[in-house]
């Protein structure tokens, strides 16, 4: 009897959990069908090419205008500028925490990261608007720091606890054998590090990398408070800028129902949907490669 209800339990909790999958699929199928179907819509009104290159986006104009590519720039822009700051940090203090620091300081350190991560959005960008936009108003002789290099910082900030934790397991997860062959002809921990240890680890920090790139690209809060929120297509990180989110953001909550611009948001909503998809296809493109690598 006791078999038999273990075998019981056991196809109960399988299909518990297939269910909870499907489920998780299917809520993900209906968030994509509302974004397309709501989409559609605007396309009816504006077509497709001009919405993607239009130069302007002017929606409560007396001539609307729809243009998303300055929204789309500024969008890439600001995430270019995280990620060129998070992921030599977040990977070099991933190495630090896994490869040198002493076990009481990684007990410090793990926590404290992950402390991090709880630090609300909204705070970030008030300390964006008080704290990081003076000082690089000051340092470039800006009338002020609300601009793309402001949102790109922040941004850092808020993707480093995700790539530094996810890049650290990585890191820690290279079998000791690789590290021990590595020193037995005669590495150093440094040449050990950087030609054997991050390369067998590249699967899971590429992983960590594009987990920052989305944490990025969705982030809303902190952009429209810091950035400036300047629908113009940018020409440096010094220029006040305006992301896909904080459009979204700012505009959903004023716009009338069912009208162009309120289909337009959500327009770009699938956008942004599509640019994080091809991001993960991407990076699941390049894990994929470094473990056939290595396993060949």
């Amino acid at each position: 009897m006791k078999y038999q209800a273990r075998i019981t339990l056991d196809i109960i909790f399988k299909y518990i959990f297939k269910i909870t999958g499907l489920l998780v699929l299917a809520a993900l199928g209906g968030i994509l069908a509302i974004l397309v179907y709501n989409s559609i819509l605007f396309f009816l009104d504006v077509k497709p090419l001009d919405f993607i290159t239009g130069l302007e986006w002017n929606p409560t104009g007396k001539t609307p205008q729809y243009g998303m590519l300055p929204l789309i720039l500024s969008t890439t822009l600001v995430t270019f500028g995280a990620m060129i700051i998070a992921i030599p940090l977040g990977i070099g203090t991933a190495a630090f925490i896994a490869e040198y620091a002493s076990p009481k300081l990684k007990t410090f350190l793990k926590p404290a990261i992950e402390m991090l991560a709880a630090i609300p959005s909204v705070v970030i960008g008030f300390l964006g608007i008080v704290l990081v936009g003076p000082g690089i108003a000051d340092l470039a002789n800006l009338p002020n720091g609300l601009n793309a290099l402001n949102g790109a910082i922040l941004l850092a900030v808020m993707a480093l606890p995700t790539i530094i934790t996810v890049a650290e397991d990585a890191i820690h997860a290279v079998p000791k054998t690789y590290k021990e062959a590595s020193y037995g002809v005669g590495a150093t921990k440094w040449q050990t590090l950087c030609r054997v240890i991050i390369p067998a680890a590249a699967p899971g920090i590429i992983a960590a990398i594009m987990l920052g790139v989305g944490r990025a690209i969705g982030e809303t809060m902190t952009v429209l408070m810091a950035t400036g929120n300047a629908s113009l297509l940018p020409e440096g990180m010094f220029d006040s800028v305006k992301t896909m989110t904080a459009t979204i953001a700012i505009e959903m909550g004023e716009v009338p129902y069912k009208t162009t611009h309120y289909f337009s948001l959500y327009a770009i909503a699938t956008v942004l949907f599509f640019m994080t998809l091809v991001a993960n296809l991407v990076g699941e493109f390049f894990i994929n490669r470094f473990r056939k690598y290595h396993a060949a």
